[in-house]
């Protein structure tokens, strides 16, 4: 995918990109081809394909919900999908970044002072027990992921970092009826409801994602999430 095709490529979801931004994205693909020669961070390496199944990818969001200064969570980042993608397009959101390791969490602050991106923080943890900080717990805005792990995990995982009335927002890929359906349960007890789903393909490709949108309308107990390891192991 070269420029003109990934700013077409944009256009046809209405988000306009200008030709800094592009330059940025042409620094982060460069920046992450060698870093990934050291570390593993995506097996996606093929120029066409890092900017469309992880740039356009993860812009994808900007298609259906405003993050215009809003406080954003990127919670299990890698490689800094979506979180770093979405700062690029909306520089004045202020964003936070999530990994348990810490070899990826030196990567990131690495490109950060590569792309010259302000306002971003990089957390080396788990999200089980970040969220016990009161420094984060309920004080998003928006929090996404695009961790691969069934909803059940991810809603213990992101919901405790969502403010009242914020929204939770899972990228996922394939058919997603049946893991939204044993989701149902977790969601209502970490205090989410189901807002929406935004159904998509990605322009040029037979791709096909799905944003799910989960809407904070009460308070998290302080039950949740469990002690590492659990909502993985044992979803609720």
């Amino acid at each position: 995918m070269d420029n003109k095709s990934f700013k077409d490529c944009l256009l046809q979801w209405n988000i306009d990109i200008d030709d800094d931004q592009i330059s940025l994205f042409e620094r982060y693909y460069m920046f992450l081809s060698e870093w990934n020669d050291k570390i593993n961070l995506t097996s996606i390496t093929d120029r066409n394909e890092v900017f469309i199944k992880h740039f356009a990818d993860s812009i994808s969001l900007l298609k259906f919900a405003p993050i215009y200064g809003k406080t954003l969570l990127d919670i299990g980042t890698g490689a800094g999908f979506p979180g770093i993608p979405l700062k690029i397009m909306c520089p004045e959101c202020k964003v936070v970044l999530v990994d348990s390791l810490n070899k990826r969490i030196t990567f990131l602050r690495n490109l950060i002072k590569e792309l010259g991106l302000s306002d971003i923080l990089c957390i080396h943890g788990r999200a089980e027990d970040i969220a016990f900080d009161k420094s984060h717990r309920e004080k998003y805005d928006i929090v996404v992921s695009r961790a691969v792990a069934n909803l059940c995990t991810l809603s213990e995982y992101c919901l405790p970092f969502v403010n009242n009335n914020g929204i939770f927002i899972s990228y996922k890929s394939g058919s997603i009826d049946d893991e939204l359906s044993l989701a149902e349960r977790a969601i209502d007890v970490l205090g989410g409801k189901v807002d929406r789903l935004e159904k998509f393909s990605i322009p040029g490709t037979d791709i096909e994602r799905t944003l799910i949108f989960i809407r904070k309308i009460n308070s998290t107990s302080t039950k949740y999430p469990r002690k590492a390891g659990t909502p993985s192991k044992n979803p609720l």
